[in-house]
């Protein structure tokens, strides 16, 4: 796999090393690190779609828009420890208007450690909820 991950036509796949700065005092993940792990994962699968973040603040999508974490349900099932490698998982589950949902999974070879439901909203430069661009949403979308 290469730097930025592997996407598959339903799911985006980054594989990631745990680094002792992503550890507590006993070596097992801190469990902050799993929300950075997790931002990379969407960050890529965006990429992956040819979604650039500066692109989408430029406007060049339409409006200058903006992912921004509306809520999130997060379920630690397992402890992941120093130099462990981790898969992160990515898989849109749903698109609306103003927002998107995704689904999460951080896994050691086929071991599950973390599962999160992710609803992303999108936001103007003014900071407010807005429509996704159309042409963001025919990327996201595959219409």
């Amino acid at each position: 796999m290469v730097m930025d991950g592997e996407a598959l036509k339903e799911r985006h796949l980054l594989p990631i090393r745990v680094y002792y700065e992503d550890t507590d005092f006993s070596g097992i993940v801190y469990h902050a690190s799993y929300l950075r792990f997790m931002e990379r994962g969407r960050t890529e699968l965006l990429r992956a779609r040819g979604i650039s973040q500066i692109q989408l603040a430029e406007g060049s999508y339409g409006d200058a828009c903006a992912f921004v974490v509306r809520d999130m349900k997060i379920d630690f099932l397992r402890p992941g420890r120093m130099d462990d490698e981790l898969l992160i998982e990515t898989t849109i589950e749903s698109v609306g208007g103003a927002s998107v949902s995704l689904n999460q999974r951080v896994l050691r070879e086929d071991t599950i450690l973390v599962t999160a439901a992710v609803r992303l909203a999108v936001i103007g430069s003014n900071g407010r909820a807005k429509i996704l661009p159309p042409p963001l949403m025919a990327v996201l979308t595959g219409r």
